[in-house]
């Protein structure tokens, strides 16, 4: 099964149509955000879905029948493993051979497996001892990532905030607002970046040093999980519209995008970029390969 590859795009449902359309005709679904909120369509250059390290599509190589919601998936670092969580369960995959799948391993646990959602976030270190508690959304935080250096923890909350702590002195130093609740995020590995997953179904990138930012509308209800590629060129999302979508860094030229049959709740890349999982409502994960 061949993720269809979506170059030109209807627009979607929760788009207002009173925002501009693209040159040429088309509806647009890419915006650049100015500093004073003036929102203009994305001309993308000739190369936004050209070169090394841009996908062409993605192909589904592997169904992991979980057996309960899959609420969290994650891929190995030698991408041999993946594994999915959800409803007091981990099960552990190995994908690197063709042909039906059953967990080679499962942990159960007593309570769900799950995102936790407090007011602030806890950090431990390697041990399991307690090191920091970062204090400062009103509501619940529903997302986290961490910089690739290790030096900065990014949380979303259903506050309609985004904010970046300083993992090693344990103070915020960045907030940004919202008009929507926060469901995902990501963090470019290769810095300056930051893709947010909005209940709004919007999927918003911003700098996170200057006011430079894009808007982006193909999903058609809230985005429920988002992950960049380890190489920063490209990054995807998925949705309760039971979408996967591959969108162009920064500026969100659609790559691909393939349609699952349930709510898409989970997603992670391999380290190498060859590999995509999701996990959805309908109990199982499905495995991708990316062809470039």
């Amino acid at each position: 099964q061949v993720a269809y590859d979506s170059r030109s795009h209807l627009r979607a449902p929760g788009l207002p149509s009173s925002l501009p359309g693209s040159s040429g005709g088309k509806p647009a679904y890419s915006f650049h955000v100015s500093a004073d909120g003036q929102m203009q369509p994305v001309p993308f250059p000739p190369d936004a879905l050209l070169g090394p390290g841009i996908p062409r599509h993605a192909r589904q190589i592997h169904t992991l029948n979980h057996g309960e919601v899959v609420c969290a998936v994650t891929i190995s670092t030698s991408t041999r493993h993946v594994y999915t969580g959800g409803k007091g369960c981990v099960k552990v995959w190995d994908i690197s051979q063709p042909g039906s799948k059953n967990p080679m391993a499962q942990f159960v646990f007593i309570d769900r497996v799950i995102v936790p959602s407090p007011l602030c976030y806890n950090s431990l270190n390697l041990t399991g001892f307690f090191i920091l508690q970062f204090q400062g959304h009103t509501d619940g935080a529903s997302c986290i990532d961490i910089s690739n250096d290790g030096t900065k923890l990014w949380t979303g909350g259903l506050d309609n905030t985004v904010r970046c702590w300083d993992l090693r002195e344990g103070r915020q130093l960045q907030q940004h607002d919202f008009t929507s609740q926060i469901f995902s995020l990501g963090y470019c590995p290769t810095g300056e970046w930051l893709a947010v997953g909005m209940e709004s179904s919007n999927v918003e990138v911003l700098h996170v040093s200057k006011p430079d930012k894009y808007q982006l509308h193909l999903h058609e209800s809230c985005v429920l999980s988002l992950k960049f590629a380890y190489c920063g060129k490209w990054f995807v999302s998925t949705g309760k519209d039971n979408l996967l979508n591959a969108w162009r860094t920064p500026y969100g030229a659609s790559i691909f995008q393939s349609k699952e049959s349930s709510s898409v709740l989970s997603c992670d890349v391999s380290p190498d970029d060859k590999y995509i999982v999701t996990g959805s409502g309908d109990k199982k994960a499905t495995v991708y390969e990316v062809v470039y």
